[in-house]
């Protein structure tokens, strides 16, 4: 799918589309990354750098993705958090639709942040430390912020997760799982099932969450950390925000001290008790399995070709941990 006609289409769609910024048509575009959606930096436009993403068709609805810059502007308006500014078209309005070869596909534009990736190393602690306060702050704004009128987003609960109805695929489909693997994580999400329903979906421990804060969504410039790409932000449990964090490095030995380090952070600007602390653990191992179900149904994607096969034994091994602690 990702291939060079392909994001040479998808170019030439945004391109033409420049004009509805007020852009003129030679605005100079780069790719920056490929996901879900495929974004492009846009240089010289005489009103700062953008950033414009392109979102891949059926997966969210024009009123989910209105929906998420509305919770956006909110959290930018009461300065939550530092996250990118939506940019509206010069007629008004946050989305443009573009044709793709017949595919609508919509697009919208974000101020672009300066910052880098945090390395993935054990000097995320001091990091994770402050995301557990910047969690805590979202999360707090999530209970008490009045959504707009016809706000819709995706629930990330166990039916979508693991469940009957995945969002993101079967898990049993998990790239290289043999029937031996199957059981060994049927076993894995039987336990995960009877945990989330004990837990159970409360006004106080389920909400609107980002979903998706992991190493690549966060811009470190300076002492400044940054929240970007809210495009996976929906209703699920709040403990499941550290699980996201932590995604494609669940296995690292530094994970229990990013762990304590963003419990320490969420502890200082809000209560989390020591049940919800202690179970953490569930929703890393339910993310972790969520994601090799991601890899096995978005293959096309650079990420899931970087993950691959590994990613599904490293699920394995993590599941048999966890059954001897959880089980």
């Amino acid at each position: 799918m990702y291939d060079g006609d392909f994001l040479a289409r998808l170019e030439g769609g945004l391109r033409a589309a420049l004009p509805r910024w007020g852009l003129p048509l030679d605005t100079g575009l780069s790719l920056l990354t490929i996901s879900e959606n495929a974004t492009f930096k846009a240089t010289g436009t005489g009103q700062g750098d953008l950033v414009f993403r392109v979102h891949r068709p059926g997966y969210h609805t024009r009123a989910e993705i209105a929906s998420e810059l509305a919770w956006l502007t909110a959290l930018r308006d009461e300065e939550v958090v530092a996250t990118p500014r939506p940019v509206p078209l010069a007629g008004g309005g946050l989305i443009a639709d573009i044709d793709d070869a017949g595919t609508q596909r919509q697009v919208v534009a974000f101020d672009f942040v300066p910052g880098a990736e945090p390395a993935a190393d054990a000097g995320l602690v001091g990091w994770f430390r402050e995301l557990g306060g910047i969690h805590a702050g979202l999360h707090a704004h999530s209970r008490r912020w009045r959504r707009p009128e016809g706000f819709v987003r995706k629930r990330w609960n166990f039916a979508s997760t693991l469940g009957a109805a995945p969002l993101w695929g079967d898990w049993r489909a998990g790239l290289g799982l043999d029937d031996a693997g199957r059981a060994l994580l049927q076993r894995t999400v039987d336990v995960l099932e009877r945990h989330c329903v004990a837990f159970g979906e409360s006004e106080g421990n389920f909400g609107l969450i980002h979903a998706d804060l992991r190493l690549a969504n966060l811009l470190v410039d300076g002492d400044r950390l940054s929240l970007i790409d809210f495009d996976d932000c929906g209703f699920s449990w709040y403990l499941y925000d550290f699980a996201a964090a932590i995604s494609f490095i669940e296995h690292e030995p530094y994970i229990p001290e990013l762990e304590a380090a963003w419990i320490e952070g969420y502890r200082s600007h809000a209560q989390l008790s020591t049940e919800e602390a202690q179970r953490l653990p569930v929703f890393v191992m339910l993310r972790r399995i969520l994601l090799t179900a991601w890899i096995a149904s978005h293959s096309e994607t650079p990420t899931a070709r970087e993950m691959g096969l590994p990613y599904t034994e490293g699920t394995l091994a993590l599941a048999e941990n966890f059954l001897t602690r959880f089980g």
